[in-house]
């Protein structure tokens, strides 16, 4: 399911217009990018919780020079965790 898909069904489920579901759907993203930027978290009950994970430097090798060894820069990276309303959905 894309985003265009996503918004219509929401826009179906809820009553509301494609264009106020795509507007909800920007917002979502922009306030959870937004708290993830600034160290926080997005827990919905029953759905999950997003958050931002530091990965740590490492040594890689240079795939096009595989005697190369490069230094990867440590990376804030976004992390999601499933609830157990998700899980449990999942399951059956």
């Amino acid at each position: 399911m894309n985003k265009a898909e996503l918004s219509q069904a929401i826009a179906n489920k809820v009553g509301l217009s494609k264009k106020e579901a795509e507007a909800m759907i920007e917002a979502f993203v922009d306030i959870v990018t937004t708290t993830l930027k600034s160290g926080g978290e997005v827990n919905i009950a029953g759905f999950g919780a997003f958050s931002a994970k530091m990965r740590a430097g490492r040594i890689g090798v240079n795939p096009q020079n595989p005697s190369e060894k490069i230094q990867i820069p440590p990376v804030t990276v976004p992390k999601f965790k499933a609830g157990k309303g998700l899980k449990d959905a999942l399951k059956k």
